[in-house]
C-alpha cells in the first residue's frame, strides 16, 4: 500500500469508526437468549412486507420512464423535471408527510372527492403505500437516472443506425445494459420504503409498518423492546441493497478485466 493510501486510511477512522460502532454496540447488547417478539410485532412485519412489495412495484412502474427520460433529455423541460424530483427528495419527511396530508387529506380538493365515493387517504393501507412510494420514489428515480447515462451514447446509436426503435432501444439495450445500476436504485426504493418513518407516522400511523411499531414499542417498554423487530428490520432491508453492491462490483470488475 503506497504511503498517501496508509495516510487516508488512518485519517478515515474516525468516519469508519462512527459508521460501525452503533452496530458493533447492536450486537453486544442484544440479550439474545431472550429474543421474542412483541405485541403487535407480526402485523407490523406483515404490513411492511406486503404494503412495501406493491410500493416497491409502482416505484419502479412510474419511476423508470422518468430516469430515462431525465438521462436523454436536455433543456429547460429537463431542469424542470430535475427539481421536481430534488425538491421531495431533499425535503424532510416530517414536513413531506404534512404535505400528503395537506394534499391528499379529507379535506383536500382530492380528499373531498374521494370522500364522496366513500374513500380516504388517511390511516389506511391505501395511505401507507402512498406515503412509501412518495417517500422512495425519488431516491430510485435518481440513482436509475445515474445508471441510464453510464450507458454509452455510441451503442445506442448504433442500435438506431440498424433499425432499432425508440422503444426497442430503451428495453433492448439500455435496460440490459444499466441493469447493475438499476438493481441498486430498485434495492435503494426497498429500504428506504421499509424504513420510511416521518411521511408515514404524519400520513399513515395506521395500519403500523415496523419503523411506527419500533417507535411504540420504544415509547411503551423501553429500549430492550425493540431488538427484535430491529433486527428483523435489518434482515429485510440490508441484505437486498448489499448483494446488489456487490454484483455492481463484480460486473465493473469484469468491464474493467475486459478493457
Amino acid at each position: 500500500m503506497k504511503k498517501g493510501h496508509t495516510a487516508a486510511l488512518w485519517l478515515s477512522l474516525p468516519a469508519l469508526l462512527l459508521l460501525a460502532v452503533p452496530f458493533v454496540t447492536l450486537i453486544g447488547i442484544t440479550h439474545w437468549q431472550h429474543l421474542q417478539l412483541a405485541w403487535g410485532d407480526g402485523n407490523a412485519i406483515k404490513t411492511s412486507l406486503g404494503l412495501g412489495a406493491i410500493a416497491l412495484l409502482l416505484i419502479f412502474v412510474s419511476g423508470l420512464p422518468v430516469a430515462w427520460w431525465l438521462s436523454q433529455a436536455q433543456g429547460r423541460a429537463r431542469f424542470i423535471v430535475e427539481m421536481l424530483v430534488m425538491i421531495p427528495l431533499l425535503t424532510p419527511p416530517l414536513a413531506m408527510g404534512i404535505l400528503l396530508v395537506s394534499a391528499y387529506g379529507p379535506y383536500s380538493v382530492p380528499g373531498e372527492l374521494l370522500g364522496k365515493i366513500g374513500w380516504t387517504l388517511v390511516n389506511n393501507p391505501a395511505a401507507f403505500i402512498l406515503a412509501q412510494w412518495y417517500g422512495a420514489l425519488p431516491y430510485f428515480i435518481t440513482t436509475a437516472r445515474s445508471a441510464f447515462a453510464g450507458v454509452p451514447q455510441d451503442i445506442l446509436d448504433a442500435g438506431r443506425t440498424l433499425g432499432a426503435s425508440s422503444w426497442q432501444g430503451f428495453w433492448r439495450l439500455s435496460v440490459p445494459l444499466a441493469a447493475p445500476g438499476l438493481a441498486s436504485a430498485t434495492a435503494l426504493a426497498w429500504v428506504r420504503a421499509m424504513g420510511e418513518f416521518g411521511i408515514v407516522m404524519i400520513f399513515a400511523y395506521f395500519p403500523q409498518g415496523m419503523p411506527v411499531q419500533l417507535y411504540n414499542n420504544l415509547q411503551n417498554d423501553g429500549v430492550d423492546a425493540v431488538y427484535v423487530l430491529l433486527w428483523l428490520l435489518l434482515l429485510f432491508t440490508l441484505p437486498v441493497p448489499l448483494l446488489c453492491f456487490a454484483a455492481s462490483r463484480r460486473v465493473r470488475g469484469e468491464h474493467i478485466a475486459l478493457n
